[in-house]
């Protein structure tokens, strides 16, 4: 048996990402099969999928949940996560992103990258995820790998460096050439589980010798020693190149690119080797960066047994009505039982029990060590993007920064005696999924529940009925708005109020302050712009400093218009007036809230809409018809592209306008068109 720290090293904790219908799902299913973890593949069209184990998944034959599950491939431990494509749970794609240490994207040889594969790149990007690039769906129609890997750099602006050459394409795609120690692999047998090695064929031999110099150059950019090997020469061996390929994986230089089909069992084989040959382990990474919680003071959390424990909670998970919590350990080991830290909230927690997980199975652990990806059950308060540690070595690492939903509509139980079960489900689909919220409308009373999109209200209120028990009756979904000011404005407001009949007993403060617009997506701001005279005559303690500041942002949850969440504000203190024994941090907070309301008032206030990103591919005849509709939906058309036999339309498109376009463009375009639509800000529409 390995010991633990060679066990670290073994370990490949990695993603599969894509736009939908790409086909990851197919791929983990694959995966599961060549490593012996499940026996019989199951297919996503047949409803069948074993990473796709909840009801409405099956349904619809897409991922809606990222599910999680371990396998092994020569001597090395796969903690495999399969996310969604869907735009409308980006969050899962997200969550997970944050805790892998690689990721394979996965991309349709036939439509090539598409827009949420650009989101999940992105993603990628921004949590410094090393990645393969996997080309499915080579044996369909209109299949290119080349313009894959063209528009992997010119769309991603990424490094993409492919280690294999297609053998064929469309119906005549019959394996790869491995690029790396320049053979022919196939793949035979009833499911293609065994990879056949052989001499590449005469008449490929200089497409191949071609793209293996092209290889080479990519590996001479990143190493000094390829480059002098290159220049004079020399032969450089398969052990090199995977050496050199791997290590600029893992620092993010390259991303090695590989094809096959995976419904038809070709390419899947070679995958699982580039997954243990270029891909990180926990020991491959940086350490895990954070700050102490009460200090500030940056700290690190290397992937060791010896060093204080840590973990980062990155989803919740209701399972048979218990609370669920999924963790990533990165530093130190947690038993059962076992009391720790909560850093990001101050609670101390204990973990119940700890389980390996496969799908919506599970399997009792004794321990968790670094690297390891498991499930933790009795935690009451851990929330998505928590940090758990050792209590006397507290850390708190970056937290997670999610999209604010769009859309709501209005809930009610079908029967009155299921009110209280009905908000108690709510919370608990809150709890687990971090873009959806809940509120109450104060003039109607209904229960708002808000989310990404269409399909996504779609599944919470199924959830409801087949998880939670509970039968609803909905509204027609609504829009969410933001608020904002085309103006700058300064004002004084004074807030005085007696505390005893006599007036004897009173509160003051004295506010002025400048609020002006700021760019789209620029959030709120706060600054002290106090001149020194006034600093020395009022002065401000921290604490009410920050009473201030509190107040003037508290004033930016409701706009002046329809009490929408207000955005894209800065808020400047210009100026305070304190008097001895009257001031206090209460009557500071008012002021600055009533100064910030009154000015927003005054300074052109606006309504802002939902603008979504658009992606309409349609047969060529009827490109006129679709810009024409969407341009009467107020969509701005940005570009029309061919692929192939097919064209896509990209516009801006007001949330408000787009109801009900899937039933429009089926229409138009006889069930031939498809679209893909995601949140991109909010904007004026005048």
């Amino acid at each position: 048996m390995a010991s633990k720290p060679s066990r670290i090293r073994r370990i490949r904790n990695i993603g599969i990402a894509a736009h939908i219908d790409a086909g990851k799902t197919t791929v983990s299913e694959r995966i599961l099969f060549y490593t012996g973890r499940i026996h019989k593949t199951g297919e996503v069209h047949d409803g069948a999928a074993t990473m796709d184990w909840m009801e409405q998944e099956r349904e619809r034959g897409i991922t809606i949940t990222a599910a999680a599950t371990t396998c092994a491939w020569k001597e090395h431990e796969i903690h495999l996560i399969d996310t969604p494509g869907h735009v409308d749970f980006t969050v899962e794609v997200e969550r997970s992103l944050r805790v892998l240490d690689g990721a394979i994207s996965v991309f349709c040889a036939v439509g090539g990258v598409e827009p949420q594969s650009e989101t999940v790149w992105r993603q990628a990007t921004r949590w410094k995820v090393p990645r393969l690039a996997f080309v499915n769906k080579m044996d369909r129609i209109g299949a290119s790998f080349e313009r894959v890997v063209t528009e992997m750099r010119e769309k991603l602006g990424a490094h993409p460096a492919p280690i294999q050459i297609p053998i064929g394409a469309e119906d005549r795609f019959e394996g790869v050439i491995d690029l790396v120690r320049m053979e022919k692999l196939t793949f035979e047998g009833k499911q293609g589980e065994e990879l056949v090695r052989s001499p590449i064929p005469e008449a490929l031999r200089g497409e191949a010798e071609e793209a293996k110099e092209q290889l080479i150059e990519a590996l001479a950019d990143v190493d000094d020693g390829i480059a002098e090997a290159f220049l004079g020469g020399e032969t450089i061996a398969p052990e090199r190149i995977i050496e050199v390929l791997r290590k600029a994986t893992c620092e993010n230089r390259l991303q090695p690119v590989l094809c096959g089909s995976a419904l038809r069992n070709k390419g899947v084989l070679a995958l699982l080797d580039a997954i243990v040959d270029y891909l990180p382990s926990p020991v491959d990474v940086p350490p895990m960066l954070g700050t102490h919680p009460t200090t500030g003071v940056a700290e690190s959390r290397p992937p060791e047994i010896a060093a204080p424990f840590s973990a980062l909670a990155f989803k919740v998970a209701m399972d048979e009505g218990r609370r669920h919590v999924y963790l990533r350990v990165y530093s130190g080991r947690i038993e059962p039982g076992k009391e720790f830290l909560n850093a990001s909230t101050g609670h101390k927690e204990k973990i119940a029990r700890l389980f390996k997980v496969h799908a919506n199975k599970k399997e009792r652990l004794d321990e968790a060590l670094p690297g390891d990806l498991v499930l933790a059950a009795g935690l009451r308060f851990a929330r998505t993007g928590e940090t758990l540690c050792d209590e006397k070595h507290p850390i708190v690492f970056e937290r997670m920064d999610f999209l604010k939903p769009v859309i709501s509509l209005a809930l009610e139980p079908k029967q009155n005696k299921d009110l209280e079960k009905l908000e108690e489900s709510l919370k608990k689909l809150a709890d687990e999924d971090p873009t959806v919220e809940l509120r109450r409308d104060e003039d109607t009373g209904q229960t708002l529940l808000a989310a990404m999109g269409e399909l996504h209200l779609e599944i919470l209120v199924e959830r409801l009925r087949t998880d939670f028990g509970v039968e609803v009756n909905t509204g027609k979904p609504s829009v969410v708005f933001r608020e904002t000011i085309r103006a700058e404005k300064e004002l004084e407001e004074r807030f005085e109020r007696a505390l005893s009949e006599d007036g004897e007993q009173r509160i003051f403060a004295a506010v002025k302050v400048r609020i002006r617009p700021l760019e789209r997506g620029a959030g709120q701001s706060f600054d002290d712009a106090r001149p020194e005279d006034n600093r020395t005559l009022h002065v401000l303690s921290d604490k009410e400093l920050e009473a201030v500041r509190l107040g003037s942002l508290e004033a930016l949850e409701a706009g002046p218009i329809d009490s929408y969440p207000v955005q894209d504000v800065g808020i400047t203190l210009l100026a305070v007036e304190k008097r001895p024994q009257e001031t206090t941090e209460i009557a500071l907070r008012v002021a600055a809230a009533n100064a910030v309301r009154r000015a927003m008032k005054e300074a052109n206030p606006t309504t802002l809409s939902p603008l979504m990103k658009l992606e309409v591919v349609v047969p060529e005849p009827v490109v006129g018809s679709v810009v024409g509709d969407l341009s009467s939906r107020g969509a701005r058309i940005e570009g029309v592209s061919p692929e192939g036999d097919r064209s896509v339309v990209r516009a801006i498109a007001p949330l408000t306008k787009m109801f009900g376009y899937s039933t429009a463009l089926r229409s138009m375009s006889e069930g031939r068109g498809t679209f893909s639509m995601h949140f991109s800000r909010f904007d004026a529409l005048d």
